[in-house]
């Protein structure tokens, strides 16, 4: 592993100082992973992979391999040890996979496959006019969801026309336009290639409070919040960065792993429970979602903001945030992504 992290930073530019800063440890610490005479830990492995832009798993992989070989050295009955070790280990994981996905989620996720399949065969019908429409309805319901009340018509004008609505706020006409460029710079992101991180999720949302609340726009809170209407109390202030630091080790730990409708609902739900921001936490979340499914070559699922459709949303969210199980929420998002590549399909049959 020593040899992996020293050829990345040097590949990178990096001085071991630059690595250390983003570590927020002694650069002598650093050069002492490098060398091999200290073992960083797991979170401090994770973290290296994000900076170094190396695979979390690969070389989350490797720390646990030196581990094993420092526990167990040469003694004579390791191999024995290891070979029990592994079918043990093997039962753990295959029984904690079969827990963590029902069979609903599963039925699902297959049918989106099937279809992704044939959507990819008719990509070369698609055109910037059918995203630009879609676009616009995620930007109309998305915004929808938080109270805005801008029709779609209204919504279009204001962002594709530059029109002022009477009656209508002058928030309300900002929420459109900047939702509208926070979806732009997540196609940006995806363009590049650019895998989502604290950075990006500021970035985020300090383009959708832009010009609204630009004091608190792409900071996390300071003061205690409440979630109207809903039983679950956001951590304290003073916990949310490190909480958003945990955040992302969970995302790069599991980002290989676990299939990403899967992986991009459970960012949405995680994320938006921290409630790391004074507002827009709801439009920050579901971008980051969308952000990880077009990444994985999906399309945007678009959660709808009238008054059935948003209930539910929120119903599937508290039942996670007050200890009920992810399971209603990952179905929620997994039907959405479906009925949105279904659409997809048939409008470029067409």
């Amino acid at each position: 592993m020593k040899n992996l992290i020293k050829a990345a930073r040097e590949k990178k530019g990096l001085m071991v100082r630059e690595v250390a800063q983003e570590l927020g440890i002694d650069q002598a610490l650093v050069s002492k992973f490098e060398s091999g005479v200290r073992k960083p830990t797991r979170q401090q492995v994770i973290k290296l992979a994000e900076v170094l832009n190396i695979d979390a798993n690969e070389l989350l992989v490797q720390w646990l391999k030196e581990k094993i070989i420092y526990e167990i050295g040469d003694d004579e009955l390791a191999l024995q040890a290891m070979m029990a070790a592994e079918a043990e280990i093997k039962m753990k994981v295959l029984g904690t996979a079969k827990l963590k996905t029902p069979k609903a989620i599963k039925a699902i996720i297959k049918e989106i496959e099937n279809c992704k399949k044939k959507l990819n065969k008719l990509r070369s019908y698609d055109s910037y006019r059918i995203a630009q429409a879609l676009e616009l309805e995620y930007t109309f319901e998305s915004n929808r969801i938080e109270g805005n009340t801008l029709t779609l018509k209204e919504t279009d004008l204001v962002i594709n026309e530059g029109l002022t609505i009477s009656g209508k706020s002058m928030r309300e006409h900002l929420e459109a336009i900047n939702h509208s460029e926070a979806i732009a710079y997540v196609k940006h992101l995806m363009d590049k290639k650019t895998d989502i991180s604290e950075r990006e999720v500021l970035a985020i949302h300090n383009l959708i409070l832009r010009g609204i609340d630009q004091a608190n726009a792409g900071k996390y809170r300071h003061v205690q919040v409440m979630i109207k209407g809903s039983g679950h109390e956001p951590p304290a202030p003073y916990i949310v960065p490190k909480q958003m630091e945990d955040l992302f080790i969970w995302y790069n730990s599991h980002k290989q792993s676990m299939h990403p409708v899967v992986l991009a609902a459970e960012m949405h739900q995680r994320l938006v429970t921290i409630h790391p921001f004074v507002d827009g936490n709801g439009r920050t979340s579901r971008l980051v979602m969308n952000l990880i499914l077009l990444k994985h070559g999906y399309v945007i699922a678009n959660i709808k903001g009238d008054s059935k459709s948003r209930m539910a949303y929120y119903q599937a969210l508290e039942t996670v945030q007050t200890g009920g199980g992810n399971n209603q929420f990952i179905e929620l998002v997994a039907r959405y992504e479906l009925e949105a590549i279904q659409r997809y399909i048939d409008i470029l049959s067409k």
